[in-house]
């Protein structure tokens, strides 16, 4: 996955389409990021004393397919590329700009 924690994206499709966040949180192994204020849903919560219940809004993880990498350097929306150094250290970089993509 090129997506890391602390990568900004961009949503190339659904209902958020054209917005922007911060990866909180990857799932790997389901192919999914979650983005705090994205992806928004209502969730009814059960009271569970004598007070009335509530309506929670929740963030749910999107689908990796459905956003882009956001470069600041050139300020758009980017496809990664992987350069390797002596020693083996591997950099993620944009393809466009060939800036190096900050994460964490």
């Amino acid at each position: 996955m090129k997506i890391k924690k602390g990568d900004e994206i961009k949503v190339l499709s659904g209902k958020d389409r054209g917005r922007r966040g911060k990866v909180e949180r990857v799932f790997p192994k389901l192919g999914k990021i979650l983005v705090p204020g994205l992806n928004i849903y209502k969730r009814h919560k059960k009271s569970r004393t004598k007070g009335g219940g509530e309506i929670v809004e929740v963030s749910r993880p999107i689908d990796v397919n459905k956003v882009a990498v956001w470069c600041g350097s050139c300020n758009k929306s980017v496809r990664v590329m992987y350069v390797e150094h002596e020693g083996g250290r591997r950099e993620r970089i944009c393809k466009k700009c060939k800036g190096v993509l900050g994460g964490k």
